[in-house]
């Protein structure tokens, strides 16, 4: 689906954020990123990760907001524990969702990948909805970027690892995989 001649999947909402840019011309998109956000840690529910990534985040609204709500960072896509799904960057566009990163012996993932975030943490168990979901976002974004084959679908962790953890212990890549063999 195409809004203002830019990538916007269908059947989600759609909040444009104002945390990304053009990618380099010369970067082909090539990797998947899955990450895992819960604000605040270890909370479901409510408007605090949208607002996150569409810089209105109350910094007085809990303590641990004083300490992210001036970030500048964005994901492609977030999907809740009930599968519900928002997208906030355009595929084509580069979202601001990896930080100081690397995958082989490239630099500044964001350049040249798609980065979901699972509404979880490091503590909980994914749902049965947000595999299905991951699954089915991974089919759609394949379809338009057919480079990002199986062995380039990463997890935070992988691309900066000793910085972030994510999707954690938790993420059944197994279950994943399975899901995406078998649609």
């Amino acid at each position: 689906m195409s809004q203002a001649g830019r990538l916007w999947l269908p059947g989600m909402q759609h909040r444009p954020s104002p945390n990304a840019d053009e990618r380099p011309s010369e970067c082909a998109v090539d990797l998947l990123v899955v990450h895992s956000i819960s604000l605040p840690p270890g909370k479901f529910g409510g408007p605090h990760i949208d607002d996150l990534f569409l810089n209105r985040l109350d910094a007085t609204a809990h303590p641990y907001f004083a300490r992210v709500a001036h970030l500048t960072v964005s994901a492609h896509l977030l999907v809740q524990r009930n599968g519900a799904t928002t997208q906030f960057v355009a595929l084509e566009r580069r979202a601001w969702h990896a930080g100081r990163s690397h995958f082989g012996s490239r630099r500044a993932c964001n350049d040249f990948s798609i980065g979901i975030e699972l509404e979880g943490s490091d503590d909980s168990a994914f749902t049965s909805y947000q595999y299905l979901q991951l699954a089915r976002l991974t089919l759609l974004i394949q379809a338009h970027f057919p480079a990002i084959t199986a062995n380039r679908i990463v997890g935070h962790s992988d691309i900066a690892p000793g910085r972030k953890t994510d999707p954690g212990p938790h993420f059944n890549w197994q279950l994943y995989r399975g899901l995406l063999a078998h649609q």
